[in-house]
């Protein structure tokens, strides 16, 4: 990370703050929204005009990007530091890389899970280092990423599998590779959510969920990470809306906006001095008992840094204005604060004020992530369960003839990566069959399948990411899987979030793949026919028999 300590810097932050007014001041903190998007219509929508209007006249401190085309993200950043008094913090929440939000033309790399199942830390520093290049490459300063928090409730509904897993150590030390990875090539890291968002069954954007644990216990488990990744200095943390009666036990405070949360344990008890975000204060997590610009001054009394979408920013910029005349807060406060925001600008002004260049921005931005993922699929897909043989490998020179093999794709209606390999490589009969099937289909399927097949290939798709109604795996699709496994030599392999495999915990042949991608698929079709062995394990516990650190470890097989 950029030095801090010299003359120069101290100048420079001093110099700039006393050109500011106070208004300028505390819209400093200040983080807004530069876009979002239309499900309805499937377009992201731009606010660039609302922002540039922010610039000009409260000369605000950062804007966060989101969904939107990246050549109009980069053009809108490059128009808005243009006119803006203080180079403006460009921020992004971009886990997975920036394609997380810019969907529409850049590749997304696995998700933080995915990582959690290899056991190469090195991997996940390379993975930083991409994500870090991304960033510079499109101007933006602050990634809000690493999330270092445990995931050990499987029915989270908004970590789950953002999350490395469920051990404290692999999350620390991938945490940690992560944050240095993009921190060495000059972009800042953000560390989430503190104090640890990993055991709750409520999403913050729409309640303030409840952890009911001893400090204790926190300090056991979910502070852990936050404490390795402070450690090994860690450029900013972003504050929870989490409601932990150990750590205040105030009315509805989440831990955004509790004192006894940021300045007595992350700063005096962990001795953090870096940059602190607040996670969104347009979440219902806080707005629903701090609205109106409140949770904005709370989350100042309370010792944090910047405000991340805090909503009407006129209103926010009053009422913190009476905050301070109210002798809530203090300008010496203030001061501390955007001074805190003012020299991580001086820190990163290479990426701030070199204008973007948009030529090839697209194919910059997506060159390096097809060999990352395919990297990370070779290191990260778990063997399970290995019953029978045929499997390993499963050899396409020994199973091409016709009614060898059937492929019965679970979730799809169409041809994927994986159905397609299974036809070329193995003249396989493919069979599609979505989450809304009836029991007599299942019937006539299995008896078919039953009757004229050796060898079946199970492929799990395109179910739902979190675990609600079971992350959208209805039974009948749930009774056909079981009635294939048990009637017929088979294997079966699921694309996508681990915990859905609680489902098939018994299956004779396993294999969890993590992510639903064409990349994933072709790694697991090389995997299957020993062109690569197996290295990776669970990152969580997904069965009583199948617990955190389970994975069959192979050797290589295919004969060139």
């Amino acid at each position: 990370m950029p030095s801090t300590n010299n003359s120069t810097a101290i100048a420079w932050v001093d110099s700039v703050y006393n050109s500011l007014s106070d208004s300028e001041r505390i819209a400093q903190l200040m983080v807004v929204r530069l876009s979002t998007y239309d499900f309805i219509n499937k377009k992201a929508v731009f606010f660039d005009k609302q922002v540039d209007s922010l610039v000009r006249k409260y000369n605000i401190g950062s804007v966060c990007l989101f969904q939107g085309d990246p050549v109009q993200q980069a053009n809108i950043l490059n128009h808005l530091q243009s006119v803006a008094k203080t180079p403006v913090l460009t921020c992004i929440d971009a886990e997975w890389g920036v394609g997380m939000r810019m969907f529409d033309s850049v590749q997304a790399l696995p998700k933080q899970m995915m990582l959690g199942a290899m056991q190469d830390p090195c991997i996940v520093y390379e993975y930083g280092k991409i994500v870090g290049e991304q960033c510079k490459r499109i101007g933006i300063a602050v990634n809000y990423a690493p999330v270092v928090d445990i995931n050990n409730n499987p029915d989270n509904p908004v970590i789950n599998d953002r999350s490395f897993g469920e051990d404290k150590y692999k999350v620390a030390e991938f945490g940690v590779q992560y944050m240095k990875g993009m921190q060495d090539v000059g972009v800042m890291a953000c560390a989430k959510h503190f104090p640890g968002h990993g055991d709750v069954a409520v999403d913050s954007h729409f309640d303030l969920p409840v952890i009911n644990k001893s400090m204790a216990q926190l300090d056991s488990l979910e502070l852990f990470p936050f404490k390795k990744m402070v450690q090994a200095n860690v450029g900013s943390i972003m504050i929870a809306h989490l409601y932990i009666p150990a750590i205040d036990s105030s009315k509805n405070r989440a831990t955004s906006i509790s004192k006894n949360n940021v300045t007595n344990l992350l700063r005096n008890k962990l001795n953090y001095q870096g940059l602190t975000f607040t996670d969104a204060l347009e979440m219902q997590g806080v707005k629903k008992y701090f609205p109106d610009g409140d949770a904005s001054v709370q989350a100042l009394i309370a010792g944090n840094d910047m405000l991340c979408l805090p909503g009407d920013v006129p209103q926010a910029i009053g009422k913190i204005k009476e905050a301070v005349s109210n002798n809530l807060l203090s300008w010496n406060d203030i001061e501390l604060h955007c001074k805190k925001v003012l020299m991580a600008k001086y820190q990163y002004r290479a990426v701030l004020q070199k204008p973007i260049d948009t030529v090839n921005l697209v194919a910059d931005l997506n060159k390096d992530i097809p060999a990352m993922k395919r990297l990370v699929a070779e290191n990260a897909i778990t063997l399970l369960h290995k019953k029978d043989s045929v499997f390993f490998p499963f050899s396409p020179e020994k199973n091409n003839n016709l009614y060898d093999v059937a492929y019965i794709g679970i979730g799809i209606n169409k041809d994927n990566a994986f159905a397609a390999r299974m036809r070329k490589d193995y003249n396989a009969d493919v069979f599609y069959f979505n989450y809304k099937q009836d029991s007599l289909r299942i019937l006539s399927l299995v008896q078919l399948i039953k009757s004229r097949y050796r060898s079946v290939v199970i492929g799990i798709h395109a179910y739902n990411r979190v675990p609600a109604n079971n992350f959208g795996i209805d039974s009948a699709s749930n009774t056909f899987v079981e009635q294939l496994q048990q009637y017929s030599r088979s294997i079966t392999i699921v694309f996508g979030n681990p915990y859905v495999i609680k489902n098939w915990c018994n299956a004779g042949n396993l294999i969890a793949c993590y992510e639903d991608d064409d990349v994933t698929q072709n790694t697991a079709i090389d995997l299957l026919q020993g062109k690569i062995s197996f290295k990776g394990k669970l990152p969580v516990t997904v069965c009583d028999n199948l617990k955190f650190g389970c994975g069959i470890i192979t050797s290589l097989y295919y004969k060139r």
